[in-house]
């Protein structure tokens, strides 16, 4: 008993530590394998065309990549000293994955005499002898399965950066500095080390 207590008090630490530390992917340079991964980069094209990415983690909602995204457009259009840009291409990429993990803490009753279950026989009417038996995924005395899904949104575009004032009449064209303006409230940076 003392064991499965202090097994469980682990995993409950763990999980409060691990809780702690993952936070939704802030407006950072792109970063792997850590509890923040993801952030912004960006490829130059041409001298006024850029490839510009966001990726974020499994706690990032689309709106908040797709929104970066548009930052980060402005934000590289003002640094090399341009006024306005127009995505010419924009994608949002989805990624799914599925985990399906045994639960590490149950062990039935029985687990103690290796692959013996316990299964019955009985005699239903119209159906004859049918047997029972927890292989066959009963909720009750199955063993038990974490399911998690976890989602990862990644958008990118390719921005092309002008000069002088932005055209009222195409939708796909953006005022670097608006932008700028109307997100930054929205941009959350990571915490200083």
């Amino acid at each position: 008993m003392l064991r499965k207590t202090t097994a469980f008090a682990a995993a409950l630490l763990l999980s409060a530590g691990l809780a702690a530390c993952a936070t939704p992917t802030p407006y950072q340079p792109l970063a792997r394998g850590n509890a923040t991964s993801g952030g912004f980069s960006e490829i130059r094209l041409e001298p006024n065309r850029f490839r510009v990415t966001f990726a974020g983690n499994s706690l990032t909602s689309r709106e908040t990549v797709e929104g970066y995204l548009l930052y980060r457009a402005a934000e590289l259009t003002v640094q090399n000293g341009y006024d306005w840009f127009r995505i010419v291409d924009r994608d949002t990429d989805k990624k799914v994955e599925t985990y399906a993990e045994p639960d590490p803490l149950y062990r039935p009753w029985y687990g103690s005499f290796g692959y013996w279950r316990p299964s019955w026989r009985y005699y239903g009417r119209g159906f004859g002898w049918r047997g029972w038996d927890p292989f066959w995924g009963d909720p009750f005395w199955a063993d038990r399965v974490d399911v998690r899904t976890i989602e990862k949104y990644e958008a990118s575009a390719e921005i092309v950066m002008q000069h002088g004032a932005k055209p009222a009449d195409d939708p796909r064209a953006f005022d670097a500095h608006a932008v700028m303006d109307n997100l930054r409230p929205r941009i959350v940076y990571p915490a200083p080390k």
